[in-house]
């Protein structure tokens, strides 16, 4: 995590930078995975992603992070795979996400855009920022998993 909050600082300007830290991921309403590969006799964190609810029927991923080592092998796809999964055994109507608008920050547009997610205006607490990019998935029009 220490990883991610430094990247995701050394790129966004601290009031746009909205990563979770660590007890921040610990608070009541935050679920977060990690993906490990053990297999190796070592242990190897491949990626993270938190999900959080912040409404009735409102979900929003969080802080989602791909091990550079590990980028381009599907970890981030299958994290956000089990948190759609996640979302619709909570019955979320709505899954919503914030991202970075910089050149960084494509990939990680390009991979919500594949699963459906659409830009939208800010949600929840955030306001209008222009390095930030909001985006939404209404549950109903996600593809099944």
């Amino acid at each position: 995590m220490r990883g991610h909050l430094e990247l995701m600082r050394s790129i966004s300007p601290p009031e746009s930078t909205h990563a979770l830290d660590l007890d921040s991921l610990r608070a009541p309403g935050i679920t977060f995975w990690t993906l490990w590969d053990n297999g190796g006799g070592g242990d190897d964190l491949w990626g993270c992603g938190a999900l959080s609810e912040i409404g009735p029927g409102h979900g929003e991923i969080k802080s989602m992070h791909t091990a550079r080592a590990h980028r381009g092998k599907g970890v981030a796809a299958h994290l956000v795979t089990h948190m759609l999964s996640v979302a619709r055994s909570r019955s979320y109507a709505r899954l919503s996400l914030e991202t970075g608008s910089m050149v960084e920050f494509e990939p990680a547009r390009a991979l919500y855009a594949r699963f459906g997610f659409a830009d939208c205006p800010p949600f929840g607490s955030y306001i209008k920022d222009p390095n930030s990019v909001f985006m939404t998935l209404s549950m109903d029009k996600a593809s099944s998993i």
